[in-house]
């Protein structure tokens, strides 16, 4: 027998009702250990068992594209509102704040902004939306000569994943600590007193770089 118009109405209820509480539980449980967390623990923060959750979200990539899209977009809007700025550098220096203040925030963001999910169109749209931001706010600064002229969108790739690095070791500890290495960094992309650098990482490079930190097993149903 076919399921009445009611009981077809729960069932669509039931399951957004448990969509809604995996990704939540995944969002908690992300920002606190980071993407690897195991979906077991995040089927049972949420209620359901692991076999719903992968009902839901076939891949740990799914998941992770419904809990972040929203936050990659606010990192598109953070680029998009820093070219309002006054000045290029003050735009530019607002932008690399908020985003790595964004980073130390959430630990599981602080891995997506290093990272590179091919299958997650959304997620991949807002990514590349705030990079090509980026690149306007970089050439407004260089224009008026307050970035260091040799600075390129892979620097500033590289000083996300620096970040992430040091928001993963000084913890709980020292939560803090990225500020000071941000204002080290800061100083460091100055056009005043700058020596010059050595090659950038082609993008090319930085790319194999960032898909690299995927973990092999991201994009199949086995246990973490």
């Amino acid at each position: 027998m076919a399921p009445s118009h009611e009981d077809a109405r729960t069932l669509r209820v039931d399951a957004e009702r448990n969509r809604v509480r995996i990704v939540e539980a995944a969002e908690a449980a992300f920002a606190e250990h980071g993407l690897d967390v195991p979906l077991e623990d995040v089927a049972e923060d949420a209620g359901v068992g692991i076999a719903t959750l992968y009902r839901r979200f076939p891949s740990r990539d799914d998941l992770i594209a419904a809990c972040f899209e929203r936050r990659l977009e606010e990192y598109a809007r953070a680029a998009e509102e820093a070219l309002e700025a006054p000045d290029g550098w003050s735009g530019f220096q607002a932008y690399v704040e908020r985003v790595c203040e964004m980073q130390a925030a959430d630990r599981g963001l602080k891995d997506v902004l290093t990272r590179t999910f091919p299958n997650a169109k959304a997620l991949e749209a807002h990514r590349r939306r705030g990079y090509d931001l980026s690149v306007l706010l970089i050439e407004r600064a260089q224009a008026e000569g307050s970035l260091r002229p040799d600075f390129v969108l892979e620097d500033l790739v590289l000083l996300l994943m620096a970040n992430a690095g040091v928001v993963q070791g000084s913890g709980e500890s020292a939560p803090d600590a990225w500020r000071r290495f941000l204002g080290v960094m800061l100083d460091g992309c100055r056009t005043e007193g700058a020596a010059p650098l050595s090659s950038p990482p082609t993008p090319r490079q930085m790319m194999r770089a960032m898909r690299r930190l995927v973990r092999p097993t991201s994009a199949t149903r086995s246990k973490t």
